[in-house]
């Protein structure tokens, strides 16, 4: 594990997070030989999940924070059964660094042979009379009774940190690592606990340590692409920090695999289309870009090749796809739609938050409106906000909605949207919340 390069997107990741994870982390082992692992910070939205199931890719790993985990750590040691002969956990002792994990025939950890229960095991053996004892004798006893069985136990995805006190207490110098139905992974050796190695992270499609997955300071950050605002992100050492004035990151990944020469595989290339036409609303968003159309037609190249599971589609049919898969209301669940694609930020010294949903027609929100307010308030609560705007965006005719949490701050009320006397306000023309939204409520709360 800490030898991996974990690339991974922003909390709840979009499809253009999902997709440049992968994106990335393939150009990395294709280009530079690095040892990649695509990840996500959390559950795929419906829309990236419609994305991969047509293209039959697996997801990212989830990987929920960049907190080293006693698997990062353990050694799966070869084992012996409790009846074994303790001549054969010698050998093995002699093959795994002095230890001889002792395990039942079901995976459940019995004992540990080591130098000091030998020792022990022997003293006890031999008592006072040492020449009555034979190597031999000694020697075919069982393993289980020269074990320690006091080894401590610890999961295998538990926290290091949360441990921590009662690794320091223990004087084993090795301890049990299992899953998490009770049966053996691997031994933990106390030196490596108390000095872990940290995850190797690569950040994509954000730069902002409020999106990123948590636990970040305890890993080692090597590299940033992002297409967002500077987030002023800490690092012990400098990194390679790649922003850039385009339409999505997947757009970032496309330049970097053409100017290293190199074609994608149809499927992820596919991928990576959808995460720009998603980002850009198919190049209609202020923030696409003709480098973004360029990329488009790059990627539609290699994603609707023949045999592709895309072939015969065009832009303008997959953008329309892959936006409808991630559209609507009535089939989530209020929190799910306020929570989903939710940015966090802090201005002027309100804490903040701007989530956006996709619709085909904003005539359904009426319908959902209370549950969707309760949800954002909620939310704010939740999350110790100050408020929570929630930009529900129209991608048919390009247009949005804002609904805002109670009690949102006065200076809001100059917002240069008219408000709805159903408690909204109209957003008209409004469809990015980087370009559009983010800069005009920054700058309200700043000035």
């Amino acid at each position: 594990m800490p030898d991996k390069t974990y690339v991974i997107g922003h909390v709840n990741p979009d499809t253009d997070s999902i997709a440049s994870a992968m994106g990335y982390a393939w150009l990395l082992r294709q280009r530079d030989g690095v040892d990649t692992v695509a990840a996500r910070a959390g559950a795929l939205n419906p829309q990236s999940a419609w994305v991969l199931k047509q293209l039959k890719l697996d997801p990212p790993v989830l990987l929920t924070d960049a907190s080293p985990r006693f698997e990062s750590v353990m050694q799966r040691l070869d084992s012996i059964r409790p009846e074994a002969q303790l001549g054969l956990a010698w050998t093995l002792a002699s093959r795994t660094g002095g230890i001889a994990p002792v395990v039942d025939e079901d995976g459940k950890p019995y004992g540990i042979i080591n130098g000091f229960s030998l020792f022990k095991y022997f003293t006890e053996v031999l008592g006072p009379q040492p020449g009555d004892t034979t190597v031999r004798q000694m020697m075919s006893a069982q393993c289980k009774e020269a074990a320690d069985t006091r080894i401590s136990k610890f999961p295998a995805n538990g926290h290091i940190r949360d441990f921590l006190n009662r690794i320091l207490r223990d004087e084993a110098n090795e301890h049990w690592v299992i899953d998490e139905n009770g049966l053996y992974s691997g031994i933990a050796r106390q030196r490596d606990l108390l000095n872990p190695p940290r995850l190797k992270i690569i950040l994509v499609d954000h730069n902002e340590p409020s999106q990123a997955i948590p636990a970040l300071e305890e890993a080692e950050l090597l590299e940033i692409l992002d297409h967002h605002r500077l987030g002023n992100p800490y690092t012990h050492t400098p990194i390679r920090f790649t922003v850039d004035i385009v339409g999505s990151t997947s757009t970032l990944v496309c330049e970097q695999t053409a100017e290293a020469g190199l074609s994608m595989p149809p499927a992820l290339a596919g991928a990576l289309l959808a995460g720009l036409l998603a980002d850009t609303l198919i190049l209609t968003s202020p923030t696409t870009t003709p480098r973004d159309k360029q990329a488009a037609d790059r990627m539609a190249r290699w994603a609707f090749a023949g045999g592709s599971p895309l072939k015969g589609e065009t832009i303008a049919s997959y953008g329309k796809a892959v936006l409808s898969a991630g559209a609507g209301l009535s089939n989530r669940k209020p929190e799910e739609v306020v929570s989903n694609d939710i940015k966090l930020y802090e201005a002027g010294g309100f804490k903040l938050a701007i989530a956006q949903v996709e619709v085909t027609d904003l005539v359904q929100l009426s319908e959902h409106l209370a549950p969707l307010a309760k949800a954002l308030d909620d939310l704010r609560d939740r999350r110790g906000l100050d408020f929570v705007i929630l930009l529900v965006t129209d991608i048919v005719r390009g247009s949005s909605r804002l609904i805002l949490s109670s009690n949102a701050p006065p200076i809001l009320d100059d917002l240069p949207y008219p408000p709805l006397p159903d408690g909204t306000r109209q957003a008209s023309g409004v469809v990015s919340r980087k370009k559009q939204l983010l800069p005009v409520v920054l700058g309200l709360l700043e000035r």
